[in-house]
C-alpha cells in the first residue's frame, strides 16, 4: 500500500503546473528574505552592524544578483539551449562559481583595493563586503537558478530507434 500512495503523490505533484517564472517576483524575495533573516539575526544578538549590513550590502547584493542572473538565465523568453539540457546540480555550481567569484574580486576590490589607492578610508564595514558579497551572490543564484529550471521544460528528447531498425542517417 505504501508504494502506491508515494507513486500517487509524485503523479499529482508531477502534473500540478508550476508557478511561472517572474523576475520581479524572484528580485523582491531576494531582497525580502535575507533581509528579515539577516536583519533579526542582528537584532536578536544585538550586533547592530549585521542589522544595517542586513539591509544593505547582503538583501542589495542578493537582489542585484538575482535581477542578473535571472535577465541571463531568461534571455528574452528564449533560453539557451544549454542552460535546459545541462544536468540542474552542474548549471548551478557553474553559475555559483561565476557570480561568487566576481563578487568576491569585487568585495576585495571595495575592502582592500580602494583604502589603498583613493581617499576612502579602510572600515570594518567596507571590510564586511568581503564575506557579504560572495555569500550573498552564492544563495541568490542558487535559488534563483534552482527556481528558474523548475518552471522550464527541457526540450524534447530525440527518440531512440527501436530494436531491429536501422538509425537514421545524418
Amino acid at each position: 500500500m505504501p508504494a502506491t500512495k508515494d507513486r500517487s503523490i509524485r503523479n499529482r505533484a508531477a502534473s500540478r503546473p508550476s508557478r511561472p517564472f517572474t523576475l520581479w517576483r524572484e528580485v523582491l524575495t531576494a531582497y525580502a528574505a535575507p533581509a528579515l533573516m539577516a536583519g533579526t539575526a542582528g537584532v536578536v544578538t544585538g550586533q547592530q552592524d549585521l542589522a544595517v549590513a542586513a539591509c544593505t550590502s547582503i538583501a542589495g547584493t542578493s537582489a542585484v544578483v538575482a535581477f542578473l542572473v535571472g535577465t541571463w538565465l531568461r534571455r528574452g523568453g528564449q533560453p539557451r539551449r544549454w542552460t535546459t539540457t545541462t544536468p540542474r546540480l552542474a548549471l548551478t555550481a557553474a553559475l555559483v562559481i561565476t557570480a561568487a567569484g566576481a563578487a568576491t574580486l569585487l568585495g576585495w576590490f571595495t575592502a582592500h583595493w580602494l583604502p589603498a589607492h583613493t581617499s576612502i578610508p579602510a572600515t570594518p564595514r567596507l571590510e564586511r563586503l568581503r564575506i557579504d558579497l560572495p555569500v550573498s551572490a552564492a544563495l541568490a543564484t542558487t535559488i534563483v537558478t534552482l527556481r528558474w529550471r523548475s518552471t522550464i521544460t527541457a526540450p524534447p528528447a530525440q527518440p531512440s530507434p527501436t530494436p531491429g531498425t536501422p538509425a537514421p542517417r545524418a
